[in-house]
């Protein structure tokens, strides 16, 4: 190639990913990744000159989970980087919310553009230049999210990093993040019945997939959970040889701070990474640090008031119209909509002296219930309200909660073109044109609230134009909310269309 930019390489880097097609049949087979997975990510490593065990050299805490495994990375980030602010701190975690970058982090800094480019290239020409394979069946490269934890990889390596936080992708056993032969610490976040389609649907089954981190000789933690899935997790880790097994409760401390992340779960979520960085610190030979030493030291309580994870739980005033506010969140999931609309209900609702105009911008992809999903919202809400003395209602509300409710496709502009860090090949043009997705979950909403207005339920071809409408919709009290939630595609597009990144990014 003549030029080596960022755009070039996220031109490269889009055309890995796996098309509609390629998904929907991965998806009727039930297995995205298999125990060949990591054996090709070893190879791929060994075509660009590493071996499995260069990577402990990047002192890597690994973590997984359904729900909470991105917040529980950013925690552990922000603590390592205050209770060791010599360090070098790597993170790596996915999806990214507006720029590719945003997931090969360092000191909680997205790379430049021009590190990505980069690093992108070093990657990419190391494998035109190795082409041999072992098993002439493995692709000459591979598919967008190992090709990312490739350069990740190789990005932490060439800048000699202190420590690594690593997010699993999907699963965990057979995550191509599972290449890493001993890590100083791995963690599971909450469990739940999420990719049904792909790791079965038992808690039980997800459990072993997610406690297939766990390795020989090395702590291993988890919060409460459900019985099926802690005994799950207990098996994988006697199994497993790991060195303990922590079941990790909420730190009272930490239960009465205003974290950086909004939300009651994310309590959990700061006390297993407190956990884990403890366990990393001393992994790499320092046995003074006590990160979990009562009362709770000043660099400890502010490096978890300061966390951020932008795009999830965030609440984003309107840089065109400060009496609109954005309600981000990128729940996808029956526990994080559930966490979601807890924690919507509590800053939009339950601290409010007025009744805002409440508008909801949703998507859901991977073939995911509708009804199911946003019946958990709309429960969910219900039971909020309940609790907050605000309204009797039912189980179900029966006004559908929002005022408002826009079903959109992940589209970035209203020219029908993505961003070029946005694009997606997932969706087909079938589903694009005639907006099946969304004429589903309008169908879903009106089966749920039955005498919710037809006229105030909107399906658009992208988010610009549900950015526009959001914006241009009336509010007779003047204060309106806008709930963006269903997929951090969406939260991401939003983001840049609504020009709320300097907000959203602010550290």
């Amino acid at each position: 190639m003549s030029s080596r930019t960022y755009a070039d390489a996220i031109d490269q880097l889009n055309s890995l990913q796996s098309n509609a097609a390629t998904i929907e049949a991965i998806r009727a087979s039930g297995k995205p990744n298999n125990d060949a997975t990591v054996t090709e990510m070893q190879e791929y490593l060994k075509r660009i000159g590493y071996t499995p065990d260069d990577l402990n050299k990047l002192n890597v805490i690994h973590v997984t989970g359904t729900k909470g495994k991105g917040s529980t990375c950013a925690f552990v980030d922000s603590v390592l980087r205050h209770a060791k602010p010599n360090w070098k701190i790597g993170l790596f975690t996915s999806p990214h919310l507006v720029a590719v970058r945003e997931r090969i982090r360092i000191n909680g800094v997205p790379i430049s553009e021009e590190e990505f480019a980069k690093y992108f290239f070093e990657v990419w020409d190391k494998l035109e230049a190795n082409p041999e394979r072992a098993n002439p069946a493995t692709a000459p490269k591979p598919m967008y999210f190992r090709y990312m934890t490739l350069m990740a990889f190789h990005t932490f390596l060439s800048l000699g990093v202190d420590a690594t936080i690593l997010e699993v992708g999907i699963g965990g056993l057979y995550d191509c993040t599972n290449v890493v032969p001993k890590p100083l610490a791995t963690g599971v976040a909450s469990l739940g019945i999420d990719h049904v389609f792909i790791l079965g649907n038992t808690l039980g089954q997800i459990a072993w997939q997610k406690g297939g981190i766990f390795k020989e000789g090395v702590p291993a933690f988890t919060v409460p959970q459900p019985e099926e899935g802690l005994e799950g997790l207990k098996k994988q880790a006697v199994d497993r040889k790991a060195s303990s097994f922590t079941v990790v409760p909420v730190i009272p401390e930490v239960a009465e701070l205003k974290l950086g992340l909004a939300g009651v779960h994310q309590k959990q979520n700061a006390s297993l990474a407190l956990n884990l960085a403890q366990a990393a610190i001393k992994g790499t030979g320092d046995k003074e640090a006590d990160l979990l030493k009562l009362p709770l030291s000043e660099t400890v309580k502010t490096a978890l008031v300061n966390a951020k994870w932008p795009g999830r739980c965030q609440e984003v005033p309107d840089p065109k119209d400060p009496k609109t506010t954005w309600f981000l969140d990128g729940a996808h999931t029956i526990e994080s909509l559930t966490a979601c609309m807890e924690w919507y209900a509590d800053t939009g609702i339950g601290l409010r002296q007025c009744t805002p105009v409440r508008i909801l911008i949703f998507n859901s992809t991977n073939g995911r219930s509708g009804t199911t999903l946003l019946g958990a919202l709309l429960s969910t809400a219900a039971s909020q309200l309940k609790k907050l003395q605000r309204v009797e209602v039912e189980p179900t509300l029966k006004d559908g909660f929002f005022d408002h409710v826009i079903f959109c496709t992940n589209v970035t502009y209203s020219d029908g073109a993505f961003k070029g860090d946005l694009t997606s090949k997932v969706l087909t043009q079938t589903d694009l044109s005639g907006l099946k997705t969304q004429h589903e979950l309008a169908d879903a909403w009106k089966a749920i609230v039955p005498d919710f207005a037809a006229e105030n339920i909107h399906i658009l071809p992208s988010v610009q134009d549900s950015v526009v409408l959001a914006r241009s919709l009336e509010s007779p009290g003047g204060e309106k909310d806008v709930v963006v939630a269903g997929s951090l595609h969406l939260v991401g597009a939003t983001i840049e269309v609504a020009g709320l990144s300097d907000t959203v990014f602010s550290v």
